[in-house]
């Protein structure tokens, strides 16, 4: 696999040498990831935490080969608030963060509520002490709790934002006897470290993994998933070459994967470059024109973009599916150009493609926000003599743009019109009215109503309406929700810090604002260049008044020393006598220049009197000299 010669030294560079041999640098991928050592003393708190070695480390290893592996690095946190639990796609299927792992509760079944009392106990434990501290594994220790893959999967979940927490609960674990983490507890685990940047702990994990054949694709995907979060799209290719060093097989779909991962976050570009370059090592298909294409359209949303890439297509000869349709059609509908949508639509048909479901909610949503919502409805029909169900996705397709053109009475009719044919309302649902609604009443009750729904609000929930209630200046109902978080099993994750402290920055509360910046980096989250710019001009100026408060201060000071110096002789208090002689003293030369400021008064009045009597006479003697002539 090599470059071809154009823009190959560019590219090798830029991507670490993306082929497994470069022809114009000569240089082979690295496929071992970098490790950063940090002081020996934070490797050694980490393994005398549990006073024991893991149990899932080989039990061989000697104390200096553990410090080596062991590395416990601090980096600045998150650098994006992407899902965790979606990169899990294992047997089990794969869940999102929009829909986060929840609790199964039977009830009357005793084995489930001491389930549930038993995450509890661990929740309000890491509540209370510091992550990968003593205090956390004498607290875990005490607990009696008995360790089971489910419960620690629960566990992590729930703290899939607090690195330090979930991998305390990971390590002591794992330092159980009768237990040992399974994949999906291992691909949790990484993936959450993953996201806060914890890499070098990461691919500690992956080599565990790697002595117990425990290592598969998948393992690999989420790396390069979280690399390609973080930008380091490098890092990413890399990881995909790395999957020789763990005998995996390089083949189309993990190339496709990788192109998916760079896709998901925006790295398109990117990925688009890597399906030109590796065209002599994997064939062009339509599902890897597909995964780029995708991104364009409903990632980048640029139809500028999806035009050129399908032009790109049929120029390489390749066949567009019903996929390839749906992606060009949900494009143009969510840039509100309906023409292209019905042309789309009707090439679709006319080639033979049958559109699904997904095409049909696309135009359903392009005719409702172009102000076509008759023509929407008949669709509606349509999709029914089709074969075709409505689903809660189809609906929403029709509540969001009329929420948009503020018809809320029409969006109710929908929803009422959902609820009757059987479908729940969604998170996209309840999203759509929150973004209309103007009361603060009227937002808290629909927020209950979606409770009562079972419709668990998500961060992207609780943001929307901290963001609206921090714009109207309601701090009550700020803090309200920020406290309620807690309650629906959600911990607070870098975007929402980063909304809370900018709505409370840009209304002047900026001591609560710094309080929660300071409590966001404790926690691991790297705030966004804006957010420590602020912060940064904001302790300047804070700096810069208290200086000039302390010189005024000083020059005060300075001042009343020097009036005291007079009252003072020798450190003592003055004599009477003393003081009575020199208020005398004062008295009598203020007298002497009053008498002297009254003498001159009274010569200048003298002076000018004479004039006057001069002019006078000039006066008379002119007149006289006139009346003569």
């Amino acid at each position: 696999m090599s470059f071809g010669v154009n823009k190959s030294l560019k590219l090798c560079r830029q991507y670490g040498c993306i082929a497994r041999f470069c022809i114009n640098c000569n240089a082979k991928p690295c496929l071992n990831p970098p490790r950063t050592l940090h002081t020996s003393q934070e490797i050694l708190n980490n393994v005398l935490f549990f006073g024991t070695v893991h149990n899932s480390w080989a039990t061989k290893v000697q104390f200096s080969e553990i410090l080596v592996r062991r590395v416990c690095s601090i980096s600045k946190g998150g650098l994006r608030d992407d899902e965790v639990v979606e990169d899990l796609e294992e047997s089990s299927g794969s869940e999102t963060e929009e829909e986060p792992r929840t609790l199964k509760k039977k009830h009357g079944n005793v084995k489930d509520e001491g389930f549930v009392r038993n995450v509890d106990s661990i929740l309000r434990i890491l509540k209370g002490v510091e992550g990968l501290s003593p205090e956390a594994r004498l607290a875990l220790e005490k607990s009696g709790v008995v360790v089971s893959s489910d419960l620690v999967e629960e566990v992590l979940a729930r703290v899939r934002n607090d690195w330090k927490s979930a991998y305390t609960v990971f390590l002591w674990a794992g330092s159980q006897r009768g237990y040992k983490h399974n994949l999906r507890v291992y691909h949790t685990m990484i993936a959450i470290l993953g996201k806060l940047k914890q890499f070098n702990l990461a691919w500690g994990l992956i080599r565990e993994m790697k002595d117990r054949g425990m290592v598969t694709h998948q393992t690999l995907l989420i790396m390069m998933r979280r690399y390609s979060a973080a930008g380091d799209v490098g890092r990413a290719v890399r990881t995909f070459h790395g999957l020789e060093k763990f005998k995996l097989k390089v083949d189309i779909n993990a190339f496709q994967g990788l192109l998916g991962a760079l896709c998901r976050y925006n790295n398109v570009e990117d990925a688009e470059k890597l399906l030109y370059l590796n065209k002599n090592v994997f064939d062009y298909e339509t599902k890897s024109f597909n995964i780029v294409l995708n991104g364009w359209c409903n990632l980048i949303i640029s139809v500028v973009e999806a035009k050129r890439f399908w032009k790109v297509m049929m120029n390489n000869s390749i066949t567009p599916d019903a996929l390839s349709y749906s992606s060009m059609i949900c494009c143009f509908s969510k840039a509100g150009n309906l023409h292209n949508v019905l042309k789309f639509f009707d090439d679709m048909k006319n080639r033979g493609c049958a559109p699904d479901l997904k095409v049909y909610n696309s135009v359903v949503y392009a005719l409702a926000k172009g102000k076509c919502v008759e023509e929407a409805y008949n669709l509606l029909n349509v999709m029914t003599e089709k074969g075709f169900t409505p689903n809660a996705a189809t609906y929403n397709s029709l509540i969001k743009p009329l929420c948009k053109a503020l018809r809320v009475k029409d969006a109710d009719k929908v929803y009422n019109e959902m609820l009757q044919k059987g479908h729940a309302p969604s998170i996209r649902t309840f999203h759509a009215f929150f973004n209309v609604l103007r009361d603060s009443k009227e937002i808290m009750k629909l927020l209950e109503k979606m409770i009562e729904s079972k419709c668990n609000p998500t961060i992207d929930t609780f943001n929307m309406l901290i963001r609206k209630f921090c714009r109207w200046g309601q701090y009550e109902n700020v803090f309200k929700l920020w406290n309620d978080m807690e309650k629906h099993r959600l911990n607070p994750d870098r975007s929402a810090y980063t909304v809370l402290i900018h709505g409370l920055f840009l209304n002047s509360k900026v001591e609560e604002a710094y309080r929660y910046y300071e409590e966001m980096k404790a926690k691991g989250f790297s705030p966004e260049p804006k957010t420590d710019e602020i912060f940064k001009v904001w302790i300047a100026g804070k700096e810069s008044a208290a200086s000039q408060l302390s010189k005024l201060k000083m020059e005060k000071v300075q001042k009343s020393s020097e009036v005291r110096k007079v009252e003072n002789i020798s450190g003592g208090a003055m004599p009477k006598q003393t003081k009575d002689r020199q208020f005398n003293k004062g008295n009598n030369f203020f007298v002497s220049q009053k008498q002297q400021n009254k003498g001159q008064f009274n010569r200048k009045e003298k002076d000018m009197a004479s004039k006057g009597r001069q002019f006078h006479k000039g006066k008379s003697l002119f007149l006289s000299q006139k009346h003569q002539n």
